[in-house]
């Protein structure tokens, strides 16, 4: 597995792992229950990994919703 992103923007992890499904990778989210034990403060980010053989894919969607991000 390796890492496509670290990020504490929840709206981006929730859209990020909708294209990703949508284009058939299955996304591992990590940490996303980190913030019941950092009290909710946002301040640990939330990982998202994809297999090996998904990430170049993965890596262009992300691509893609970053470019959006920046319109």
């Amino acid at each position: 597995m390796k890492e496509l992103i670290r990020t504490n923007d929840p709206v981006l992890v929730s859209y990020l792992v909708h294209r990703l499904e949508e284009a058939g990778i299955e996304p591992f989210q990590m940490d996303m229950h980190m913030s019941l034990m950092e009290g909710s403060l946002g301040i640990l980010p939330k990982r998202i990994m994809v297999v090996d053989d998904d990430y170049d894919d993965a890596r262009k969607i992300l691509d893609e919703v970053k470019r959006g991000e920046e319109r």
